[in-house]
């Protein structure tokens, strides 16, 4: 049988308050955190392209709110709901817009437990899925949000305090710093190439060795990453790791 995996999007303005809930849930591997959000626009772009089973909300976010998510998408075309906020005089207002549950930061480790029980017997954690989705990174373009899958990312470099992600041949700048990321994408194919870059290790078609003895991963997209001499082996056994 296939083991459940719940979907879970995670929507906070605070980085630390995101990984707060990624530490929370890594106790509860039938939930997967598929995607991270930074204000209200990025979750209404996201929740049709990773439709999620779980939204940790944040009330107070940038421009768009929890509650204005709430009413612009209705509560039934919403995944479970559990808001998060820094204080509980939203409580009834929360229930009124007929939330799961409502989570005072910082969250206890008890308390967060009860939250993912409920959630499992309203979700029927028995039920089985076939597929384990796939994680994605949401961005802010000048055209509104964007959803990049995390499998289809070529590489991402170190750009100030942002990251610069590469797909397809363009790039998204999202502010983060590349060890936050690391963290994100790490368990789902990535790989250090240098201080600086994360490479998908999926997407090397070539390990070429320069003449001054620099080893430098030829991407299919046609991007050349060197590899640090610190990096070389352990990048190496990665792409060897898949047959590549």
């Amino acid at each position: 049988m296939t083991r459940t995996r719940w979907k879970v999007l995670v929507a906070d303005d605070e980085p630390a308050a995101r990984r707060g809930v990624r530490q929370l849930l890594s106790a509860f591997p039938t939930f997967v955190v598929v995607g991270e959000c930074r204000d209200g626009r990025e979750v209404l772009a996201a929740l049709d392209v990773l439709t999620p089973d779980v939204l940790f909300l944040d009330i107070q976010m940038p421009e768009i709110d929890g509650f204005e998510v709430i009413r612009r998408r209705t509560p039934e075309r919403l995944p479970a709901v559990v808001f998060l906020t820094a204080y509980d005089r939203f409580a009834i207002r929360a229930f009124e817009a007929e939330a799961h549950d409502y989570l005072v930061k910082p969250v206890s480790e008890a308390r967060f437990a009860a939250t993912i029980k409920r959630l499992v017997r309203r979700l029927g954690a028995n039920e089985s899925r076939p597929n384990v989705p796939d994680p994605a990174i949401v961005v802010s373009t000048t055209r509104g949000a964007r959803v990049l899958p995390v499998r289809e990312i070529d590489w991402i470099e170190a750009a100030d305090n942002y990251a610069r992600l590469w797909m397809g041949g363009r790039s998204y700048l999202l502010r983060e710093s590349l060890g936050q990321l690391e963290q994100r994408v790490g368990a789902h194919g990535f790989a250090r190439a240098h201080r600086q870059a994360l490479v998908r290790v999926a997407g090397v078609r070539a390990l070429d060795e320069e003449a001054t003895g620099e080893l430098v991963a030829v991407l299919a997209c046609g991007a050349k990453v060197p590899v640090s001499r610190r990096r070389r082996a352990a990048f190496a056994a990665a792409v060897r790791g898949l047959g590549l």
